[in-house]
């Protein structure tokens, strides 16, 4: 455990769990839409629907979008800045279900036709657990760099992507392959140490079988 631990992150108030926690989800909604979305339904659970503007936690999530670290002093101005960004921001308090969190967050990103839902809470000292995304159960905390692989659920495209990164003497930290049915699509997390290159992205981006490549950036040092 590192002193940050205990102390929590450089930010913004006032609160880790309710600006820096519900930042960093934001962050990795934006990331799955590939950048500042136009439009975002944000539903929040337990003590983020009831507290969520007087903590803040409305301009967290609009400063999470559009892509701000914690410790931006912009934060405070990111509601404005949302809008001046052509971006659309729905908040409504959600019951997500006794088992969840008390500060979870539910956000429907959308950009170019595109839309990303993303379910995750903050878990406290500004650290996140995102726990479904697309549908698709997940468990990650950011501490890693991030690739949300879908693709054809048929044999050989999990060794087609492991084989790219070998050549590219790329370090895979881990992997993990879910899937809803079979014989549809599967979704490939897998986590690096390092930022993956535009070439390596854009090969993978090329597989036939391949439906999304989203790279999600790491979040907690």
């Amino acid at each position: 455990m590192s002193i940050l631990d205990i102390i929590g992150p450089e930010m913004v108030g006032p609160s880790s769990s309710h600006t820096a926690g519900a930042l960093r989800l934001a962050r990795v909604a934006r990331s799955l839409v590939g950048g500042t979305p136009e439009r975002a339904r944000v539903g929040l659970h337990g003590s983020f629907g009831k507290t969520y503007k007087g903590h803040g936690t409305d301009r967290a999530v609009a400063a999470g979008l559009l892509g701000f670290e914690p410790d931006d002093p912009r934060i405070v101005a990111a509601l404005h800045l949302a809008g001046k960004e052509g971006l659309e921001l729905h908040f409504e308090e959600a019951n997500l279900g006794e088992k969840m969190h008390p500060n979870t967050l539910r956000i429907v990103a959308e950009r170019s036709g595109e839309e990303a839902e993303l379910l995750g809470s903050s878990v406290g000292g500004g650290f996140i657990e995102v726990s479904r995304i697309d549908g698709y159960p997940v468990l990650l905390h950011g501490e890693y760099h991030t690739l949300m692989v879908v693709a054809d659920d048929i044999p050989g495209t999990v060794a087609a992507v492991t084989q790219l990164f070998a050549e590219r003497s790329v370090n895979l930290a881990y992997m993990e392959v879910r899937r809803k049915r079979k014989g549809e699509r599967a979704l490939m997390i897998l986590q690096f140490d390092q930022p993956l290159d535009a070439t390596a992205l854009a090969e993978i981006r090329a597989f036939p079988w391949l439906h999304s490549a989203r790279p999600i950036p790491k979040l907690v040092q």
